[in-house]
């Protein structure tokens, strides 16, 4: 018998996309939710996304910016493509298919507008790819006059949480505004309530039955019992934060290069699995290079207007100018196969000066002194002389940079295909992303692998319905977002994906709950 301390018709763990899509769309229609964040500010990873993107085709955003030559079908075939038979089906159709319908739901409400905001899919070569990016939307940002009372509950951005960089005075943006605009627009339930500082920690089953009645929450070492009269939603993130989970479900990389807040512990995982969910993709997550800071911790970059990646042999290994979780699964494959060593080397002239060509660092850089220091920049007057500095065969690197400027001036990259799809050109103008390397000193800056969260999770039907390991549904129990199992398998399709993801099956799952 369990003394429950409270109730709701609702749980949500979790505060991201996922988790504020759910309890806003449960308290609209109607349902009495409680959405428990285990940290002290809500946002999840959602907060730290500079755009706050969805990939959502055919969307009425889209429609009214005068997209009018995509169709769901043709979505539908490039994603397949992409991802293939490595996850259900139903579940790719179910993802691109719901995106449209989720924003016109939100689209009724003033405080959640969207705008178009063009980003190439990821597969350029891949059949029915859009390379005009106008498949992607973004949350329009939020003025912090219109909601003061978050400006200091809503996480990041990450130079507020890894720098201590003031929290911005005047806008809400990316991720951050989706968020904002999210807990706004949830407010005006009265049926809706919210809690920092609690964890999920366990799921309660019934005694007569497989289904879950409610869960044990922890706030500051006390444990509350809620009972659940629809269900409980799963949103709260990967296990990116937590080594021990890592090593054991084999996922690459450390913890402390995650761009995962620290509260992403798998604590949701592990609550569905003492109860017999099944998982899957456990050893996936959202990769991308990072650049290493003088912290040692390596953060997701992109956006590199030059320089060429080069291994501990110095000879390059992999385009540049792919989308980040490509580039991500290069290094990822030849750390596995013991080809490539940590760090990398990103190689680089003095067109711009000391600092790498990197404008999307996400989180800022510091005195290039301290990157001096740590060992992690390294100049010198010829590339021989570099190459000594980071410990790589001076004729090899010699030898990888005039190949490289020769595709530069033949205007291809014959070894990697820098150039070839959009996504490589979409920071460049639509110009060639080659620039040549022949402006001394030389420049060299050192990388490792990123993440932005693990993908792998708990399985679920196409509402978000928790599967038990003989493959039936778990009643009273859903997940989404990095909480879930990716529907996009070991890939990553388009930028969007992972919020977009979270959004729909927290929305599919409260709608579910609706009628339980």
């Amino acid at each position: 018998m369990i003394q429950w301390d409270e109730e709701c018709d609702v749980l949500v763990a979790g505060s991201g996309a996922g988790g504020v899509t759910g309890a806003y769309t449960a308290a609209r229609e109607g349902l009495d939710v409680l959405m428990v964040e285990a940290t002290d500010k809500f946002g999840g990873t959602t907060a730290y996304s500079g755009g706050g993107g969805v990939w959502f085709p055919c969307n009425p955003v889209l429609v009214r910016a005068g997209v009018d030559d995509d169709t769901v079908e043709d979505a539908l075939e490039y994603y397949h493509a992409v991802v293939g038979d490595r996850t259900p089906y139903a579940l790719q159709e179910t993802y691109v298919r719901g995106g449209a319908p989720l924003i016109e739901y939100l689209e009724n409400d003033e405080f959640l507008k969207f705008d178009m905001l063009p980003w190439p899919d990821y597969f350029g070569k891949m059949p029915k790819a859009r390379l005009d990016g106008r498949r992607h939307i973004a949350v329009r940002p939020l003025r912090v006059s219109k909601a003061p009372e978050l400006r200091d509950v809503v996480r990041g951005p990450l130079d507020t949480d890894r720098l201590g960089a003031p929290v911005p005075e005047e806008y809400f943006i990316g991720g951050r505004a989706l968020i904002a605009r999210f807990l706004k627009a949830t407010e005006r339930y009265p049926t809706a309530a919210r809690r920092l500082n609690t964890a999920l920690v366990r799921l309660l089953v019934g005694a007569e039955s497989d289904a879950v009645v409610g869960a044990i929450v922890e706030t500051d070492g006390q444990h509350r019992a809620i009972r659940t009269r629809r269900g409980v939603l799963l949103a709260a993130g990967g296990f990116e934060g937590n080594d021990e989970l890592r090593r054991k479900y084999g996922v690459p990389g450390r913890a402390r290069d995650t761009m995962g807040p620290w509260g992403n512990r798998g604590q949701a995982h592990q609550a569905a699995i003492a109860i017999d969910a099944d998982t899957d993709l456990m050893d996936q997550a959202w990769w991308s290079p990072g650049l290493t800071h003088p912290d040692g911790r390596s953060a997701f970059a992109l956006w590199f207007t030059g320089g060429i990646f080069v291994n501990q042999d110095g000879r390059r290994f992999v385009n540049e100018s792919a989308a980040y979780d490509r580039i991500g699964r290069v290094v990822v494959a030849q750390l596995q196969d013991g080809s490539i060593t940590l760090p990398y080397w990103m190689i680089y002239d003095d067109k711009e000066g000391q600092v790498p060509p990197v404008k999307a660092p996400n989180v800022s850089m510091v005195e290039p002194e301290k990157y001096v220091a740590a060992g992690l920049w390294h100049s010198a007057d010829t590339l021989e002389e570099l190459a000594g500095k980071i410990g790589v065969p001076p004729e090899n690197l010699v030898a990888t940079v005039a190949r490289f400027n020769q595709f530069v001036t033949a205007g291809v990259d014959e070894d990697f295909g820098r150039g070839d799809e959009a996504y490589d050109r979409a920071f460049s103008g639509g110009r060639s992303p080659l620039v040549a390397i022949d402006k001394g000193p030389f420049h060299a800056a050192a990388f490792g692998i990123s993440d932005l969260g693990t993908k792998g999770g708990l399985r679920t039907d196409t509402v978000g319905r928790v599967l038990d390991t003989s493959g039936d549904r778990i009643p009273g129990l859903y997940a989404s977002g990095n909480t879930m199992a990716a529907p996009s398998g070991t890939a990553y399709p388009a930028g969007g994906t992972p919020i977009g993801t979270s959004m729909l099956f927290s929305y599919l799952a409260a709608k579910d709950m609706v009628g339980r």
